[in-house]
């Protein structure tokens, strides 16, 4: 069984790469040139090297691999810059870069939507219950308190950190937020998680189904970061 998936994962990671590269395309339309630059300029300096210090033959493999290395990275930071930009200003934005924190983390997007789009996204992890808005500053302050507070009576004493999405003063920057996030002082027990996880779950069940905004949901940070990652 595991042979036969093996062909089936390797055939979805590389569509996750070729879909990583064309949404990278449109905003870079050079990406392959300067990808193929950094290739080719670092394979070259092994020959010259391969030429004046040492053999060829083992210049040669080390100046491929590092040129793979380096424009992988390249890559990777091109392809995560354009999906920002891509998702930027959209509802669900937040929604969409939380959903790339790795295990270990909890996310439910859209605990709270208004009418005017302003929406409450929850992380559950270490550092308790993080609750991310997003919207108009203002309005969007008092639906995270209401938040905070509905929130603060089922945590069992756990921290419940609010932050804004955005770009003025006071909110972190949508390319910042998970590492804003997971940079929060850790305080809980993986045993206090799934407990405290067990106490939302009370709460989301009394509260009313609130859908996203209608619109397109950004999706492809998450499938980017993945196809970076070697999922």
């Amino acid at each position: 069984m595991a042979k036969n998936d093996a062909p089936a994962e390797k055939t979805s990671r590389l569509k996750q790469i070729r879909s990583a590269y064309q949404l990278t395309k449109k905003s870079e339309p050079l990406v392959g040139l300067v990808l193929a630059g950094i290739f080719l300029g670092i394979v070259g300096l092994a020959v010259l090297g391969g030429f004046f210090v040492g053999p060829l033959l083992v210049w040669v493999p080390l100046g491929v691999a590092l040129g793979f290395l380096a424009a992988t990275i390249v890559f990777g930071r091109k392809v995560e810059k354009a999906a920002y930009s891509q998702i930027e200003g959209q509802a669900g934005a937040a929604a969409s870069a939380l959903q790339t924190l790795r295990r270990g983390w909890n996310v439910t997007p859209a605990v709270a939507v208004t009418k005017n789009s302003d929406i409450v996204h929850r992380v559950v992890g270490r550092p308790g219950i993080v609750l991310v808005g997003e919207g108009q500053a203002s309005r969007v302050k008092n639906l995270l308190t209401a938040e905070a507070k509905k929130h603060s009576r089922v945590a069992g004493g756990a921290p419940v950190t609010q932050i804004i999405a955005g770009q003025g003063e006071d909110e972190v920057d949508i390319r910042k937020l998970t590492k804003h996030v997971m940079k929060l002082p850790a305080v809980l027990q993986p045993s206090e998680i799934t407990d405290l996880l067990q106490r939302l779950k009370a709460l989301d069940a009394v509260r009313p189904q609130v859908p996203m905004p209608k619109g397109p949901v950004p999706t492809s940070l998450k499938g980017a970061r993945q196809a970076m990652r070697g999922r």
